[in-house]
């Protein structure tokens, strides 16, 4: 007698085909985000190589230019796409924690991924202190998404893993750095690891650095740095990197986070009120900082930031203070832009800070200061730690990174309480959708 309980050979059918349809949404597409972000890399590059250009035809050129296009940038975001606004990070964690259909599709259509890619473009194009990253992880979010839905998966898990993968992916390609965005992806994008889509969602982001790998070849962002720790006193860069890319972390957050209280109120005020002419001024400023600088603060900061782990470095110990200041002013500004690279430039510059302390290797200095300050900012010490190691190849800093940017973490959270993802994400939800629950509510370590 047949089993009553077995599945007929239709039904059995379609379970398969719905089970390889899931598998392909989730390779094909982490294929096509790392596609992708390879040619956004190499269009942000050209981007950036334009505005150097005109900065040795004309060095006072950004007097003028950034701040006429911070304040088109800035019409475009407030009158046609609000929410390409800021790095896009913020964007991916708010469509996975709301699981309202017409929500995402806000966020995360094909038309807006194109749209941040476009403006992000632009803010290079100006000399905006802004980086890639961030940006590239909403694109990945977007195209894996809407392939996904294209392919006819529908199911809030396999949605929301199709988000997660995507966004992974894409920080997975843009910095070739594969282990860094499964990192990412469980520490940073998402609050709970689904576990049933975990081998997927896995797959998918080391598809997406594999692209990278492929077409690029196996090298590091930043080249082969030897950084070491020395015996003894050396060891001291360790919490004096950490106490400052605390500080320094927990201020930017508490800066650039809109706020309703004393002078920070009074500009977010301001801010709401006249964007595009604060947009404007905000570009001024950058403009003038980097004419104090050197030409110094535009960008992502990649030169300036390999040349001082390489320990020939083309700035001065003032670099630190210039280099905060211009990605204050650029976030502040409310241009599209990601702040991981710039982040990475600002920790690096911790090495002439930091070297009146005994027995100091600069090198380990810099890197270190990268991974404190990253973590100070984002509070993802984890991802922090991967990512700087990846970028340099330096795994026998791995013990000392972690201890830097677990204790950076923890200081940028008695300074700020907020994370600063989260809490942008907060907002979005707040905004687009204030009536819907968000899909998980659970609190969030401090030192997450």
């Amino acid at each position: 007698m047949p089993d009553q309980t077995s599945p007929s050979a239709p039904s059995l059918h379609r379970l398969r085909w719905r089970q390889w349809r899931q598998r392909l949404a989730f390779w094909v597409g982490a294929l096509l985000v790392g596609l992708v972000a390879l040619a956004f890399a190499w269009l942000a590059d050209a981007a950036f190589a334009s505005f150097k250009r005109l900065l040795q035809w004309a060095p006072w050129s950004p007097l003028l230019i950034t701040p006429l296009g911070f304040a088109g940038l800035a019409w475009l975001t407030q009158r046609r796409f609000q929410n390409a606004k800021g790095s896009g990070i913020p964007q991916v964690i708010a469509a996975l924690e709301m699981p309202s259909r017409r929500f995402r599709a806000q966020l995360l259509s094909l038309p807006m991924a194109a749209t941040r890619m476009t403006l992000t473009l632009g803010a290079l194009l100006v000399g905006g202190s802004v980086g890639r990253e961030g940006p590239t992880v909403h694109i990945g979010a977007a195209v894996l998404y809407t392939f996904g839905r294209r392919l006819g998966l529908h199911g809030r898990r396999t949605v929301a893993g199709l988000i997660l993968a995507g966004g992974a992916a894409g920080i997975a390609a843009a910095f070739n750095t594969p282990l860094a965005g499964v990192v990412f992806a469980i520490e940073e994008l998402s609050r709970t690891f689904e576990q049933r889509f975990s081998g997927l969602v896995l797959t998918a982001v080391l598809i997406g650095g594999v692209v990278t790998l492929g077409l690029m070849g196996h090298y590091a962002y930043f080249g082969q740095i030897s950084g070491r720790m020395p015996e003894g006193w050396g060891w001291s860069v360790v919490p004096a990197c950490a106490v400052l890319g605390g500080v320094l972390g927990g201020f930017y957050a508490k800066l650039v986070l809109p706020s309703d209280r004393g002078a920070l109120g009074r500009m977010a005020a301001l801010r709401g009120r006249y964007p595009v002419r604060f947009a404007a001024g905000c570009g001024l400023l950058l403009a003038v900082l980097g004419v104090i600088s050197g030409n110094h603060v535009f960008g992502t900061g990649y030169e300036e930031t390999r040349a001082l782990l390489e320990g020939e470095p083309i700035t001065g110990a003032d670099f630190l203070a210039w280099k905060f200041l211009a990605n204050v002013v650029s976030y502040l500004s409310g241009i599209p832009g990601g702040l991981f690279s710039p982040s990475l430039s600002i920790g690096a510059a911790f090495a002439p800070v930091v070297a009146w302390l005994p027995d100091v290797d600069p090198q380990a200095c810099a890197l270190l200061g990268m991974g404190a300050y990253l973590a100070g900012v984002t509070r993802s010490p984890l991802t922090a730690s991967v990512i700087v190691l990846e970028l340099t190849h330096s795994p026998d800093l791995a013990i000392p990174m972690l201890a830097v940017t677990l204790m950076a973490a923890a200081i940028s959270g008695w300074i700020s309480p907020v994370s600063l993802y989260h809490a942008l994400a907060r907002q979005i939800i707040d905004k687009l959708a204030p009536r819907e629950p968000p899909q998980n509510t659970a609190p969030r370590n401090v030192a997450d």
